[in-house]
């Protein structure tokens, strides 16, 4: 009787055993791509001294 139940844990143990989750990590085949849309805007605000400014208006 004891080696019939030693026999069906060890049946038991080999059944669950092979029932075990596998996980792969794995590299992609592709490379990966990143496509960003930015729209970039910018504005340029030029400040002069009044003596420039005076220049600019004469010279025009």
């Amino acid at each position: 009787m004891k080696i019939l139940k030693v026999s069906f844990g060890l049946l038991l143990l080999l059944t669950l055993s092979g029932c075990t989750p596998r996980i792969e990590v794995a590299a992609p085949k592709e490379p990966i791509t990143i496509n960003m849309n930015v729209k970039i805007e910018h504005d340029i605000n030029i400040k002069a001294d009044k003596e420039v400014e005076a220049l600019l208006k004469e010279q025009k």
